[in-house]
């Protein structure tokens, strides 16, 4: 489906260039959960204001949503990061059998290199698990075509579809040319019980026809145009896609011939076996798993890729070159650029209750979030810190296994994660009669992502007032007697409510509410000052890993008045009184 092409071409990250693709594809729902590196296509979608975009409280929820809509005919959208899409794996294995009304597309961004992640997993495997299409672009321009191209098939081979992104694609930028909105008259719903009740009966025969789609899409993937062979020499063959494509074309140029892949899943052994042939040797560069290299050796094709390439993080250019070509790239002298470690932003609210939690020596069972930073130095307070939800459900199996550390550990988690998957971690606390303590570390928004709206925060994704959920009530109704609400910044009271809660003898919850010190409606106060006649170079203001916070052996404490916002933490840690001025 072509629209008219219009004369203006832009600069856009791949995540813009999906949304974009979206738009002009006729999309109307979208609903995903902020995830880094993919949030910014749903924050790009919601700008058109013939469209409805939201956040939902987790991805599982979003592709549900996206999955009613397609099912009552619009062209739907939902987006996540690698980790998220295991979260919605339980609705995409399903909606793979019962295939779709409207056109359903999936995007997934993987984060090889794990800049913001806490695993490197490859979402290929979700697409065979699944037996879903998976789209890969390399480029800005290609993600706006493919988003299109993804509804294309999605209607016609009645599927799902996925489109993968990685951190690089999503956040790099490209050229992109527009095409005008083609809005595609909505599909009518009828219903058809065999079709979307996946009951075993119902279902058996679906994956039959699951069976047949795939073969007939990785047949009109080859033929399709949408595998390309860009020409090179032949005494080298590179089989790649994405950003691996990338990296491949810069290393060795026209010195080798390439089949760029289009469609990651599914392949065709057919078109592989051919395009082998023309090559005297051939590799397969792609980073993490060894997907499309198993899939050649299955094939009985011969290939080399991961014995030269590690199953670990990027690659480079330079290193595809060596590897291949055994030649070393010219390498610039290395820039003596200091350590920059991630840190709580300067009047972080969960830098407070960290301290508290590390003076008082308690075990945290953490999760992701912003204040999964509360496990670095001098903070150290976290001790584990797995999935979204997993510090509710870990702690209460860790007291279950040893009652005696009832009175010595936590659970900590942000006001987003409790409502992705803390809830139910808390209700399965309160059923089985864990003496839980946990710590909700409500920052009035969703804070690592960019500052999205949740549950929360009483406003949607255009910012349009909205219920705001009562997590308090919340807690009370899930059975939780025990609910307290306390300030990060009063450390006294903090620590005060943490040791009473810690000896009662049922489940409790302490909501440690305080704003996110970034969010623009925050107050920020004078920054605070050093009297350096008082200060006697003890270092107690240092025990909070405030970035604004400086120390010298020689002068002692200072402050960074561009960074401090005066929250006043340090002020009360100084036990002689030389730090003046903030949140006293």
């Amino acid at each position: 489906m072509k629209g008219t092409v219009l004369t203006m071409k832009k600069l856009m990250l791949g995540n813009e260039a999906v949304a974009r693709g979206l738009y002009e594809a006729g999309v109307t729902f979208a609903s995903s959960y902020p995830g880094t590196p993919s949030t910014e296509i749903t924050e790009y979608f919601s700008n058109h204001e013939d469209v409805h975009a939201e956040w939902a409280p987790n991805e599982k929820v979003a592709c549900e949503a996206a999955f009613g809509a397609s099912l009552a005919g619009a062209r739907s959208f939902s987006a996540m990061k690698h980790v998220g899409l295991n979260v919605a794996a339980d609705l995409l294995y399903s909606v793979s059998y019962t295939g779709v009304n409207g056109g359903m597309v999936v995007a997934v961004a993987d984060d090889q290199g794990m800049h913001s992640s806490q695993n490197e997993q490859d979402s290929r495997n979700h697409a065979k698990g699944a037996k879903i299409p998976m789209l890969e672009p390399s480029d800005s321009g290609e993600c706006r075509d493919y988003a299109k191209l993804a509804y294309e098939i999605s209607e016609k081979f009645d599927t799902p579809v996925f489109l993968r992104t990685s951190t690089r694609v999503a956040h790099s930028q490209s050229l992109v040319e527009e095409e005008e909105r083609v809005l595609p008259p909505k599909k009518p719903y009828e219903k058809n019980v065999a079709k979307y009740v996946m009951m075993p009966a119902m279902a058996r025969p679906r994956h039959k026809i699951v069976e047949e789609r795939t073969k007939k899409l990785a047949a009109w993937a080859a033929s399709s145009g949408l595998n390309k062979i860009i020409p090179g020499s032949e005494k080298i063959g590179v089989i790649a896609a994405g950003i691996a494509f990338q990296y491949a074309k810069e290393a060795l140029g026209d010195r080798a011939t390439y089949l760029k892949l289009g469609m990651v899943y599914p392949l065709s052994a057919e078109e592989i076996r051919a395009f082998a042939a023309k090559v005297e040797k051939l590799y397969v560069i792609e980073e993490l798993d060894p997907f499309i290299e198993d899939f050649c050796h299955a094939a009985g094709v011969e290939c080399e890729g991961k014995s030269l390439f590690s199953l670990c993080g990027e690659y480079t250019p330079a290193m595809i070159r060596k590897a291949i070509l055994g030649e070393d790239s010219p390498a610039p002298a290395p820039a003596a650029i200091p350590v920059r470690p991630p840190v709580l932003c300067p009047g972080c609210p969960h830098r407070g209750i960290f301290y508290v939690l590390h003076k008082m020596k308690l075990t945290v069972s953490g999760d992701i979030g912003c204040y999964t930073l509360g496990a670095t130095a001098p903070l150290s307070s976290v001790d584990s810190t797995i999935d979204m939800g997993e510090s509710v459900s870990g702690l209460h199996g860790f007291l279950t296994a040893d009652p005696s550390m009832e009175d010595k550990a936590v659970a900590v988690i942000g006001d987003s994660t409790f409502v992705h998957s803390g809830i139910t971690g808390l209700i399965n606390a309160v059923y089985n009669q864990s003496n839980v303590t946990v710590l909700i570390l409500d920052n009035s928004i969703t804070g690592m992502t960019g500052h999205q709206q949740n549950p929360c925060t009483g406003l949607t994704l255009q910012n349009k007032p909205t219920h705001a959920l009562d997590l308090e009530a919340l807690c009370h109704a899930v059975g939780v007697r025990r609910v307290s609400t306390v300030d990060p910044y009063d450390l006294e009271k903090t620590e005060a409510i943490l040791t009473e809660e810690l000896q009662a003898k049922e489940p409790s919850v302490i909501i440690v509410k305080r704003p996110c010190a970034l969010l623009k409606w925050v107050k920020r106060l004078p920054p605070v000052s050093v009297d350096p006649d008082k200060c006697r170079k003890c270092r107690k203001c240092m025990s909070v890993g405030c970035p604004a916070v400086l120390f010298s052996k020689e002068t002692g404490a200072s402050i960074d008045r561009t960074l401090c916002v005066g929250c006043g933490l340090c002020e009360k840690l100084c036990p002689f009184g030389a730090i003046e001025g903030g949140n006293a």
